[in-house]
């Protein structure tokens, strides 16, 4: 077993203190760099970084990007599910790590979304009723995957349908 235990830190965000969730850092008791490629093959980071080390990806509709000795984790609910998304890294990382005999390792990331080709598919309104300022706005926080198409109440039916099935071709389906 590479990692065996990890302490949480769960804070609130400082450029947004009226925010309902929380974000967390797991501060990792071992280094687990080595496993970083094995665990981006398996679960397709759509950003891969060399040096040092560190894979980013969308799971379970959170951002998570793992370095060597951290985990950082964004728009959690509370403590309860900080644990529960650690625990199930913990897992895969160790998994990667058991197998990586039988899996490629992948030292780049995956292509990334455009985010004009995502505000073609938005209303462009800036009605503000998604909590962002402007249509650009939502656009980056769609193309970093932390919103999506049904978080955007003046968006279409249509648009909606095709905003996902673009989104899906970058392993980040809303």
């Amino acid at each position: 077993m590479l990692l065996e235990d990890y302490t949480l830190e769960i804070f609130k965000s400082k450029c947004q203190a009226d925010a309902k969730g929380v974000h967390c850092f797991a501060h990792l008791g071992q280094d687990v760099s080595g496993a970083l490629p094995y665990l981006n093959a398996v679960l397709g980071g759509f950003e891969y970084l060399n040096d040092p080390p560190a894979v980013t990806f969308r799971a379970q509709g959170k951002l998570i990007t793992v370095h060597g000795k951290k985990i950082a984790v964004n728009a959690l609910n509370d403590e309860a599910e900080a644990r529960k998304i650690v625990e199930w890294l913990k897992a895969e990382i160790n998994s990667a790590w058991e197998k990586k005999d039988t899996i490629t390792p992948s030292y780049t990331g995956l292509p990334r979304p455009g985010i004009i080709e995502i505000l073609k598919l938005l209303p462009k309104t800036n009605c503000r009723e998604c909590g962002q300022p402007t249509c650009m706005v939502f656009a980056t926080k769609v193309a970093e995957g932390a919103k999506g198409p049904g978080d955007c109440p003046g968006i279409g039916a249509e648009e909606g349908r095709k905003l996902s099935a673009y989104m899906s071709r970058f392993n980040l389906e809303c």
